[in-house]
C-alpha cells in the first residue's frame, strides 16, 4: 500500500466536497482518477499530497514513500538548461562516481599493508555496490532516451527559461519519469504532447515499476495504462476494476442494478401498505397487518440510485447544401513568422467528407485551418453555396467582457431570449451562468459557449481546432455523437484519438512541410504510418549492413590483412578468457573478505588485498589492451 484514505471526508467551508471516501492505491498498480469538470479531482490529489487535509476520516501514506505530481499547467522555472536539469536528478549517482575516482587514484598510493589502505578499500567497495544499484553508469543513456522520447532531441542545449508553458510541463514530466518516484500523479500529462510523444509516454509508463494516479480525459490513455477506476460523483468516489472501456460497462451495470432494486422494494413497500391501509382495521385481518407493518419498519430504506446531471446536448445542422467540391486547395505555400509550414499543397474536401489534419505540434495544423477561414489566399477556393463555421480551441473569437447571454445574442440577434437560454441550457450553460462574464467562465464553459455559438452558426463546412479541449468526458463523448451524425463536411484538428477514431474518413498530414492525404481513417493511417517507418528502419538496417559488408571486403583485400585479422580475433579471445579468470577471481576474493573467519586474520587479510591490488593492475593493461583489439 502506498496511500490510503480512510473515510475522509473535505469541505470547503459550507461545501461539501466529498464524504466518507475510503480507498487505496498500492504498489505498482494503475489507477486513473474520473470525475466531471468541478467534482473534486484536483482537490482529492492535494489531500493525497498534504497539501490540505481532511475535516474527517484519515490519509495513511506509506513510510518513505516518493510521491511524484505533475499539474496539468504548472509552473516550472529554471536557469539551467534542458541536459543540466535532467542531469540535477542524478546528483547522488555522479557525486557517487566522482568519489570513487578519487578513493581509486588515492588508493593506488597507499601501502596495502596498512589501515587506510584497508579502509580505503572497504569505502570502494560499499560505493561500487550503491553504483550498481543505481545503474549510475547508464545515466546519460537513460537522460538521453527519455529527453528523445519527450520531443527533446534537439534542445539539449536550450534554457528552461526560454521555454514555453507547454514544454515547460512537458520538461517537468521528463524529470518527473527520471526520478522514478514510488507514486506517480499525473494531471492531464497529454496536454501539451503530439500523437508520437504520447505513444512513446504510453510505452514507457507500461513498464514504469511505480504505482501510477492518472487524472485524463484521453480515453486511449486511460485504455492503455489502468487497471481500475476511481470516479468522483455526487461527492463519493467509487472504484471500478478495469481500464475506461469496461468502467463504461460496469458503471451502466451498476447503474441498471441499483436502479432495479429501489424500483422492487419501493413496489414492495407499496404492496404492504396497501395491505395495512385495507386490513388494519378489521378485527380478522389486524393481526397479519401489523405483521406488515413491523415488516415495513425493519426494511433497510435503499437510497435512489444518483442519476448524473444530463450531459451537454449538441446538434449541428445547415440550411442549404453546397455543391460536391467544398474545399479545394491547390500548391499552397504557407509561412508563419519566417517559417516555411507547408510547401506546394494539395487538399481536397468533397461534401459530407469528414478530414482530421494530424502532424506533431508546430506543424502548422492550426494555421491551416485559419488560411481556410481567412478566405484571401488564391491556393485556397471554398466551393459554391459553402458557409464555412470555425471553432477556435483559443476562444479568440469571444468577447472577454460580454456576459454569456449577451455574447450569443448579439451574434444572432434574430433569435427570442427564450431560444438563446434554451441553447446556451442544452449546450451544458444554466441560468446561474447566463450573466457571468466570458472572461470569469472556467475552460469548460468557454468550450461550451463556443459551441453553441457555432451550432447557431449553421454552417454547412465546420472547421474545429481542438474542439475536445477542456471538455469533460461525458461532453466529449456527446460532441462525438453529434459530429457523428451530422451530414454536413468537417475539417477538424484534434490530440483526442478516440475523437479522431470516432469521426475521421479521410486524414491529412502535415509532416517536413509536406501536405499527405491519406485515404481512410484515423486507425487505417496509423498502421499505415507504423507500416511505412518499419520499412524505413529495415531499409536502415540494410544499408548498414551492406556498408559494413563493404567495408569487410574491403578490409580482407590480402592474405596477409586476412592473416592478421584471424592473429587479432585469437588474442580477443585469449584476452577475453584473462579478463574473465581474473574478474572470477576477484569475485572469490571479495566474498572472502566478508567472511568474519577470514577477517579475523589479517595475515590472510593482507595476502588477499595484495592479491586484489596485482589482480587490479593485470585487469587494467588488460582492459587497455582489449580496447586497442576491438
Amino acid at each position: 500500500m502506498l496511500i490510503s484514505l480512510e473515510n475522509a471526508s473535505f469541505s470547503y467551508g459550507d461545501n461539501l466536497i466529498f464524504g466518507g471516501v475510503s480507498f487505496a492505491v498500492n504498489e505498482g498498480e494503475r489507477v486513473g482518477l474520473i470525475g466531471a469538470n468541478g467534482e473534486g479531482k484536483t482537490t482529492l490529489i492535494k489531500l493525497i499530497l498534504g497539501e490540505l487535509y481532511p475535516d474527517r476520516g484519515s490519509i495513511i501514506k506509506k513510510n518513505g514513500a516518493r510521491i511524484g505530481y505533475l499539474e496539468q499547467n504548472g509552473g516550472y522555472s529554471s536557469g539551467n538548461t534542458v541536459y543540466g536539469e535532467m542531469l540535477e536528478v542524478f546528483g547522488k549517482e555522479l557525486s557517487a562516481i566522482e568519489k570513487l575516482e578519487a578513493l581509486s587514484a588515492k588508493l593506488a598510493a597507499v601501502d596495502p599493508l596498512t589501515p587506510e589502505y584497508a579502509a580505503l578499500s572497504a569505502q570502494i567497495e560499499s560505493l561500487n555496490g550503491f553504483i550498481a544499484s543505481r545503474d549510475c553508469y547508464n545515466i546519460q543513456v537513460r537522460i538521453k532516451t527519455v529527453l528523445n522520447g519527450m520531443g527533446f532531441a534537439d534542445k539539449y542545449g536550450q534554457s528552461v527559461e526560454t521555454m514555453s508553458g507547454g514544454e515547460k510541463t512537458r520538461l517537468k514530466l521528463a524529470r518527473l519519469l527520471l526520478e522514478q518516484p514510488d507514486l506517480l500523479i499525473l494531471d492531464e500529462p497529454t496536454n501539451h504532447l503530439d500523437v508520437n510523444t504520447l505513444f512513446w509516454l504510453e510505452d514507457y509508463l507500461s513498464s514504469f515499476k511505480g504505482g501510477l494516479l492518472v487524472v485524463s480525459h484521453d480515453r486511449y490513455f486511460l485504455d492503455k495504462l489502468t487497471s481500475r477506476i476511481l470516479e468522483i460523483e455526487n461527492k463519493k468516489v467509487l472504484s471500478f476494476t478495469g481500464n475506461y472501456s469496461k468502467y463504461k460497462i460496469l458503471k451502466a451495470e451498476r447503474q441498471a442494478r441499483l436502479l432495479k432494486e429501489y424500483e422492487a422494494q419501493q413496489e414492495e413497500r407499496a404492496r404492504l401498505q396497501d395491505y395495512v391501509d385495507r386490513n388494519i382495521v378489521r378485527a380478522t385481518t389486524a393481526k397479519s397487518a401489523l405483521s406488515r407493518v413491523n415488516k415495513l419498519e425493519r426494511m433497510e430504506i435503499l437510497e435512489k440510485p444518483y442519476t448524473p446531471p444530463r450531459a451537454p446536448s449538441f446538434k449541428f445542422s445547415y440550411d442549404l447544401k453546397p455543391y460536391e467540391n467544398v474545399l479545394q486547395v491547390n500548391n499552397l505555400n504557407l509561412e508563419i513568422g519566417g517559417k516555411r509550414l507547408i510547401s506546394a499543397g494539395q487538399l481536397q474536401v468533397k461534401r459530407g467528407e469528414k478530414v482530421a489534419i494530424v502532424g506533431e505540434n508546430g506543424t502548422g495544423k492550426s494555421t491551416l485551418l485559419k488560411e481556410i477561414m481567412r478566405r484571401g489566399n488564391p491556393a485556397v477556393e471554398l466551393g459554391r453555396f459553402v458557409k464555412p463555421a470555425f471553432y477556435d480551441q483559443e476562444g479568440a473569437n469571444l468577447t472577454g467582457e460580454n456576459t454569456v447571454i449577451a455574447e450569443l445574442w448579439e451574434r444572432h440577434t434574430g433569435l427570442t431570449q427564450t431560444e438563446v437560454r434554451k441553447a446556451l441550457a442544452q449546450c451544458g450553460l444554466f441560468e446561474e451562468d447566463m450573466e457571468k462574464p466570458v472572461k470569469a467562465l472556467s475552460g469548460g464553459e468557454r468550450a461550451k459557449l463556443a459551441l453553441c455559438i457555432l451550432e447557431c452558426e449553421r454552417g454547412n463546412f465546420l472547421l474545429l481546432d481542438e474542439p475536445t479541449n477542456h471538455l469533460d468526458l461525458p461532453a466529449r463523448e456527446s460532441l462525438e455523437k453529434a459530429l457523428k451524425e451530422f451530414d454536413g463536411t468537417l475539417l477538424f484538428v484534434s490530440h483526442d484519438r478516440y475523437f479522431l477514431a470516432a469521426l475521421a474518413d479521410k486524414t491529412a498530414e502535415i509532416e517536413n512541410g509536406a501536405l499527405n492525404v491519406f485515404d481512410g481513417g484515423y486507425t487505417a493511417f496509423n498502421e499505415y504510418k507504423k507500416q511505412k517507418n518499419e520499412e524505413i528502419k529495415r531499409a536502415q538496417e540494410q544499408e548498414k549492413y551492406t556498408e559494413k559488408q563493404a567495408e569487410k571486403e574491403n578490409f580482407y583485400r590480402s592474405k596477409k590483412e586476412r592473416a592478421e585479422e584471424a592473429k587479432r580475433k585469437e588474442l580477443i579471445k585469449k584476452t577475453e578468457e584473462s579478463i574473465c579468470a581474473l574478474e572470477e577471481r576477484e569475485q572469490r576474493l571479495n566474498a572472502d573478505l566478508a567472511n568474519p573467519l577470514i577477517i579475523a586474520d589479517y595475515k590472510k587479510v593482507g595476502e588477499i588485498t595484495d592479491e586484489l591490488l596485482s589482480i587490479k593492475l593485470q585487469l587494467d593493461t588488460l582492459y587497455k589492451t582489449y580496447e586497442s583489439l576491438i
